[in-house]
Parts: structure tokens; C-alpha cells; sequence
């Protein structure tokens, strides 16, 4: 009997050793075998280089290359716009990238093949084009090539749709096989992981250029502020307090000695914010200071500041009240060009000065004109930005300006008032995000 069973496995080895198989299934294994390694390969590639416009060169080159195809296209999906946008595209050893936007392809959601590849999120095998509804014969993403076959496959990351990828052409039949598919279905999530990395990494690198920017223009900004925020001079004290909203703030405030024996207070809200505000801000600190000298008048001033400002980019302008106070009378000259009203506490109580105001700074031509007031001993002026008063709480809710008023109104004795309005401000907004700067500039007569 183990002779038998002997007899019987050394008669399998000679039938195993004696199979043979075809020469065309040799070779279909070593494509496959060859396509995977050339699919490892583009993870190789991917991390090669972020440069997003050298990678898609390289992954389409792959691509072709795998699915033996006479040309390869890659179309991306604007989400602005809601349209795929040709931008790339390789035939033959050349490659395509569509730059200007006279140029480039693009189609609706739904419009042609790549169009309803997009909208449904699904990959198509084609084998004649144009025995295919969806072809869209009036816009083809590759000049003078003419397409009959296709594959198309949705492009889609973690964020969503990013574009479509297609071959056209098998080079090796007339029309792609559903293994093709297959294996450009695998060889798109490459591509997708390489988009995704390369607009990461694009994004990252403009977030940081954007933070440097930001960081620059705060030192910028901060160096054109008077470099204390508070001084004395005859019977005059003046003390400022400015906390911006973001990195960059929009409010500024500035002293200056127009002529001897007077003091000048300049506070203002440039409209905007980030980098174009701070650099706006520059701008008109630096006029301010040059307009304002052995300039008495503040109507004078500011009628001299609008006019440099008339050419501001659009919508750019300033709101702003300037004050020319006599050191030792206690006389002074207000002019306000769309500035919130300023407050005059005294002993009696708290009076609101909306005095008359022509339009913010830098919007069109107008003559201002300035009020004047004396100070009496004990009084102070309160002049603040819209900030101090537009606060936002956790539930939503305002300030205003009534409600700040009442509250300066209750506590006016106090001597350090402006820290006061500062604390009640944050106590009001919860730990809420503060949708604007927030500027106070205190004058005391004593």
C-alpha cells in the first residue's frame, strides 16, 4: 500500500514538472507585475517634490507610460467657479500646461465626459467616443489630438472632489479593457494623494509668508505709534490705550506739538485691516505729521490730510477727531471727519459732543471746520474708536453706545477711568472674539 501511494506522488511531481503555460499569459503576468511596481513607484515620486506643476508633469508621464496611452489630461476642479479647468495635458513626449485664462478648457458640472465623471464620482471606460451622448465635441483639453478612447476617473481627496484624471487611446488596442481601469482607478488615488500634498504644502507655505507679512506690518505699525502712551506737558495730561483686535490693527492715535504752548491729539479708524490697513496707516501718520506743523487750526489740518488722501486705494479712508489744545489756557479746537462723538466729563456730569462733522478722510473733496470749548480744572475728554462700543458678548449681543455712556456716567470719579472702561468692555464680551480695535485717548485738565 505505501509502495502504491509512493508510486503515486513521484507520478504528480513529474506531472507538475511538465506543466507549461503560454507565452501570452507570461506576458500578461509580467504587465501586471510590471504595473504595480511602476504604481509603487509613483508613491517614490510623490514625495519626490511639492512643486505642484513638476509633480503632475511626473505622475501624467507615469500614467501614460502604465496604460500605454497616447495622451493623458488632468483637469481640475475649481470650487469658486463649481468647473473643471484644463491645465495639463501630454501627448507624445510633449507637455502642455495651459497658463493663461484664454487658454484653458473648462467645462460645467455635468458637461461632457470629464463634467459627468465630476458630478456623479464616477470612473467611465469608453471605447468610442463618439458613439458616447456625453462627449462634448466643441472643447477637447488636448490642441490637434483627437481622442476615440477613454478612460476618465474622479480625482477626490479628504476634502472633496480636486478633479479628473483620463487617458485616451490605447496604444496597444483600439479601446482600454476593464483591467486598464482597474489600474488607472489605482493609479488615480496616487494622483490624488499628490495633489492634496502639493496644495497643502502651497498652502502652508503662503499661510507662513502671510504670518511674516502680518508680523512685519505689526512692528511696522507699532513704530509709527507715539512711543509712550502717555505724557504732560503745562496743565495738560494725556494718556492713550489701544488694543488691536488681530495681529494688525486699524485704529491709531498720535500727540504733536503743533506750535509752542499747544498740544495736539489725533485719533482715528482706518477702514480694513491686516497688512493694506497698517500700510494705509503709515501713510497717514507720516502726512499727519508733516501737515500738522505750525498748522493752529485742526479744520486746516485735516482739509490739507484729505486732500493727499483723495487718491487712496478704493475704499480705503479714515474716520477721525483731532484736537489743538492751548497747554495753558484750557482752550481748544476740535474738527471731526465721521469720528464717533467725543465725551466731556466734568463735575456735573458726563456731556456727549456730537459736534458737527464732515465725511471720513480720503472719500472726497470737502471744506471741515472745527468747534471750539475751553476746559475748566478737573475735566477730561474721552475720545474713542467705534471698537470700544461695537464689542459682541458670547450670546451675540452689542454693547452700544448708550450702555458705555451709562457706564461712564456711573463711574466717572474714578481716577484710573480709561482701565476701568477697558475692564468693563472684557467683562461685557464673555471671552468673545473682538470684531474690532479698541482705541481710548484721555485728556485731563488740572
Amino acid at each position: 500500500m505505501k509502495s502504491n501511494v509512493k508510486n503515486g506522488a513521484a507520478a504528480s511531481k513529474k506531472n507538475i514538472d511538465k506543466v507549461t503555460v503560454s507565452a501570452s499569459y507570461l506576458r500578461n503576468i509580467e504587465k501586471k507585475v510590471e504595473d504595480l511596481e511602476s504604481i509603487i513607484e509613483v508613491s517614490y515620486i510623490i514625495s519626490s517634490t511639492l512643486d505642484y506643476g513638476k509633480l503632475i508633469s511626473l505622475v501624467m508621464e507615469k500614467a501614460k507610460h502604465i496604460m500605454q496611452a497616447e495622451a493623458c489630461s488632468i483637469l481640475q476642479y475649481d470650487k469658486e467657479s463649481d468647473k473643471l479647468v484644463s491645465e495639463f495635458a501630454i501627448t507624445g513626449q510633449r507637455v502642455t500646461s495651459n497658463v493663461l485664462p484664454k487658454d484653458r478648457v473648462t467645462f460645467d458640472m455635468g458637461q461632457g465626459i470629464a463634467g459627468w465623471v465630476a458630478e456623479h464620482l464616477e470612473s467611465v471606460v469608453i471605447k468610442d467616443v463618439y458613439l458616447d451622448e456625453r462627449f462634448y465635441h466643441k472643447a477637447n483639453p488636448l490642441n490637434n489630438f483627437k481622442t476615440k478612447s477613454m478612460i476618465a476617473v474622479p480625482l477626490v481627496g479628504r476634502r472633496g472632489l480636486l478633479g479628473v484624471a483620463m487617458v485616451m487611446n490605447s496604444k496597444d488596442r483600439n479601446y482600454f479593457s476593464d483591467y486598464d481601469a482597474g489600474i488607472f482607478q489605482t493609479f488615480c488615488v496616487q494622483i490624488s494623494a499628490a495633489i492634496e500634498n502639493s496644495r497643502f504644502y502651497t498652502e502652508s507655505v503662503k499661510m507662513e509668508k502671510f504670518r511674516e507679512g502680518l508680523e512685519i506690518a505689526s512692528v511696522l505699525q507699532k513704530s509709527f505709534l507715539p512711543e509712550t502712551p502717555a505724557f504732560r506737558k503745562g496743565n495738560l495730561h494725556v494718556s492713550a490705550t489701544n488694543i488691536p483686535a488681530d495681529k494688525v490693527g486699524g485704529d491709531i492715535y498720535d500727540f504733536t506739538e503743533p506750535v509752542n504752548g499747544s498740544i495736539g491729539v489725533l485719533v482715528g479708524d482706518v477702514s480694513g485691516k491686516g497688512i493694506s490697513a497698517a500700510l494705509y496707516m503709515a501713510k497717514i501718520i507720516s502726512d499727519f505729521r508733516y501737515k500738522s506743523k505750525m498748522i493752529e487750526r485742526p479744520e486746516v489740518v485735516f482739509n490739507r490730510l484729505n486732500e493727499g488722501l483723495s487718491n487712496s486705494p478704493m475704499g480705503m479712508f479714515l474716520t477721525a477727531s483731532y484736537f489743538i489744545v492751548d497747554v495753558q489756557t484750557g482752550q481748544f479746537a476740535v474738527s471731526s471727519a465721521g469720528h464717533p462723538p467725543f465725551l466731556w466729563i466734568t463735575n456735573a456730569g458726563v456731556r456727549i459732543m456730537d459736534i458737527p462733522s464732515g465725511p471720513p478722510l480720503g472719500i472726497l473733496q470737502y471744506e471741515y471746520i472745527s468747534s471750539g470749548f475751553t476746559l475748566k480744572s478737573g475735566d477730561r475728554l474721552l475720545i474713542l474708536t467705534d471698537g470700544v462700543f461695537d464689542v459682541i458678548n458670547a450670546n451675540g449681543e452689542r454693547l452700544g453706545f448708550k450702555h458705555l455712556v451709562a457706564y461712564i456716567k456711573e463711574h466717572r470719579e474714578k481716577e484710573t477711568l480709561v482701565q476701568a472702561i477697558v475692564d468693563y468692555v472684557h467683562d461685557f464680551s464673555d471671552g468673545a472674539e473682538m470684531p474690532d480695535d479698541i482705541t481710548l485717548v484721555e485728556l485731563k485738565w488740572q
